[in-house]
Formats: structure tokens, C-alpha cells, sequence
């Protein structure tokens, strides 16, 4: 693509394969439902979301030169996501993330994000050469290993980038700990995973934003299903309760407000709109409306 892009996406872009159903499920159910494989991974659902919302995304990641990966790299264009930033591996296969959910929510998942892991810093070649002195904004994905995250974390080129971090998942949450002191680091959290961050319990959105601040974190913002969400920094916290909705599906939620909450801001929207706006937006997707 030849626009350049106003923002980078760094991280997982595989393919989700989601079994769903409207039954409530629990472990061994054996129900009726459907079965999708679409793009996906936390860099690319929010580069997906970021391009509805009017910006111009690019992809740093791994792709097999396989024929999955052959095939997502034609889907990203067909998006209308950059993905000529792409690292291509000749010997490592293009990931894959398995999920089942029921009508009450997500059951289990498995994400197979081994290639872009063993690719390591690879991926980021093309902020020393195509994209060098990159110095707008950058989604980060915490599925990146802990020794790339941390490189990333106090790099010299990351210091004064808007860096907008996304955990993956609870389990991964404490991998973020070197953002907290971070001079520009936004991070994006559930309330489980901003316990996980801060290694205490607290029951609020509110409160725990607040604490991630006090830990020394530029931003925290903190979602806690359908209970008030809050975005926090040193100046004050602005906290909001989404729209009740029923809930249809969950993969990819998270990415969505993320990426809703970015374009707003990009767009000039104040800090208030801007959570209001990622709220409707996660809403609207969970309810399994379009978000566009």
C-alpha cells in the first residue's frame, strides 16, 4: 500500500477459528452452533476496528509463507490493512487461535501464537528501515514474548510514542509490568487483569485505574464487563457504565473498545466522548451488531 500509515499494529494476526453457539455450555457439552475462521489476533482485530473507524492501519507481525499465510496476507489487503511491513517466515507456520462460546460467554480458547514468539524481534526490522523514526502512535499486543515486550518497554525509538497496550488475556496481564513506568503508555485492561498488574484485589474499575496510576502507569483504562469502566491518569478519572446489552458473542470485544477509544481520540474527541464512544462500540459488537 503506498499511504502511510497513521498508525502500527504490532503483534498477533492469525487466523480465529470460533465455534459458537446459543446454548448455555460447560465442560464435555456437545451442542449445535456455527464454526467461522476469520482473520484475527489482538493486532489485527484492533487494525480491522481502527480501519472502520477511518485509519489507516499497518501490521508488524509474523506470517507463514505458507498457504494460510498466503491466503491472510490477501485478506489484509482485501481489508484494506497494510501488511507490507509483514515478517515472513520460510520455516515457521502461520498461528491459528481456537475459541468456544456459548450463550454464557467464552468456554475455552487456545491460541497457537508460537511462530510469531519464535520471529521475536524480527517483526520490528521495518521501524530501522521502511518505517524508521516512527514516531506516531503504536497498538501493542501483549502476545509478544516477555523479553520483546521489555525490550520494547525502554527502547530509545518506543520513548516517546503513544504506545497503546493491550494484555491478550489475564494470563498474560503481568507482562506489563515494565509499562508502568513507561512515560507515554497507555494500557488497556480488564479489572481481573488490573489485579493481576498491581497483585492485590480491588472490586472497582475506579480504584484500580487509580492504583495503576499511583504504581506509575501514564494511563490505565479498565473495563469490568457490564459494571462502569474508568480511564485514570495522574490528573483525575473519568468513569462511565456501558450500555446494557445481550451478549451474543465475546472474542474480540476487548479490541474493539481499544480501537474505538484510539480513533476517537486520534479524531480530536475529549476524553469523556472517547470512552463513551469505545463503550457503544463494544456494545454494539457483543450484541453482534456491526461496529462500523
Amino acid at each position: 500500500m503506498s499511504k502511510q500509515p497513521d498508525i502500527l499494529c504490532i503483534g498477533a494476526v492469525l487466523w480465529d477459528i470460533i465455534g459458537r453457539a446459543t446454548a448455555h455450555m460447560r465442560v464435555g457439552s456437545d451442542v449445535p452452533g456455527r464454526i467461522t475462521r476469520l482473520p484475527g489476533g489482538v493486532a489485527m482485530n484492533i487494525a480491522m476496528a481502527l480501519k472502520a473507524y477511518g485509519m489507516s492501519p499497518a501490521i508488524l507481525t509474523a506470517i507463514g509463507q505458507d498457504d494460510e499465510g498466503a491466503e491472510l496476507i490477501r485478506a489484509c489487503t482485501r481489508l484494506g490493512i497494510d501488511a507490507g511491513h509483514v515478517y515472513r517466515s520460510e520455516d515457521l507456520p502461520t498461528d491459528r487461535y481456537m475459541a468456544v462460546e456459548g450463550g454464557n460467554g467464552l468456554i475455552a480458547a487456545v491460541a497457537d501464537a508460537h511462530s510469531l514468539e519464535a520471529a521475536g524481534d524480527k517483526i520490528l526490522r521495518p521501524l530501522s528501515a521502511a518505517l524508521k523514526g516512527w514516531d506516531g502512535l503504536v497498538a501493542l499486543d501483549g502476545n509478544l514474548t516477555v523479553a520483546l515486550l521489555e525490550q520494547i518497554a525502554h527502547a530509545p525509538e518506543f520513548e516517546q510514542t503513544d504506545l497503546r497496550v493491550a494484555p491478550a488475556s489475564p494470563g498474560k496481564a503481568e507482562r506489563l509490568i515494565p509499562y508502568l513506568s513507561h512515560p507515554k503508555a497507555t494500557i488497556y485492561v480488564n479489572l481481573e487483569e488490573a489485579n493481576l498488574l498491581l497483585h492485590r484485589t480491588i472490586d472497582n474499575s475506579a480504584e484500580a485505574a487509580s492504583a495503576l496510576t499511583d504504581h506509575g502507569l501514564y494511563r490505565a483504562v479498565v473495563t469490568d464487563g457490564p459494571n462502569p469502566a474508568t480511564v485514570a491518569t495522574k490528573a483525575g478519572v473519568i468513569t462511565l457504565t456501558p450500555p446494557e446489552v445481550l451478549v451474543t458473542r465475546v472474542t474480540g470485544a476487548g479490541d474493539t473498545f481499544m480501537a474505538a477509544h484510539i480513533a476517537s481520540e486520534a479524531q480530536g474527541a475529549d476524553g469523556q466522548a472517547a470512552l463513551k464512544r469505545a463503550l457503544d462500540a463494544a456494545a454494539t459488537y457483543i450484541s453482534g451488531e456491526s461496529y462500523q
